[in-house]
């Protein structure tokens, strides 16, 4: 019996502009710097830092305490229009082209 793997469709895209929808940082808006496709998850840009311990690499480097981008579901993100702000994504196929559309006010993404 062989295990199917579930290839996931991500209608977000890296460098679109995303609002946290739930969680600690509900509210704020970021753009996507990674995506972990494998795993479900977004890295947003100064959204959901979280403290990491550092160690020195080289005699001239400062270890110590920094704060980096921690990923997020990609359930607790939308993509933000420029007209109407959080929106889902739509497609609209003109020949051979696929474009994403805004679901509320119908504007390419």
């Amino acid at each position: 019996m062989s295990v199917q793997t579930e290839t996931h469709k991500f209608k977000i895209k890296k460098d679109d502009t995303v609002e946290v929808i739930t969680g600690k940082d509900k509210g704020k808006r970021g753009r996507i710097l990674r995506i972990l496709r494998d795993k479900d998850r977004v890295v947003v840009d100064g959204l959901n830092l979280v403290k990491k311990t550092q160690r020195k690499r080289k005699q001239n480097d400062r270890g110590g305490i920094i704060e980096i981008e921690a990923p997020l579901h990609s359930s607790n993100v939308m993509i933000v229009c420029k007209k109407c702000g959080p929106t889902r994504i739509g497609y609209k196929v003109e020949g051979t082209a696929k474009k994403r559309i805004c679901k509320k006010c119908g504007e390419a993404l």
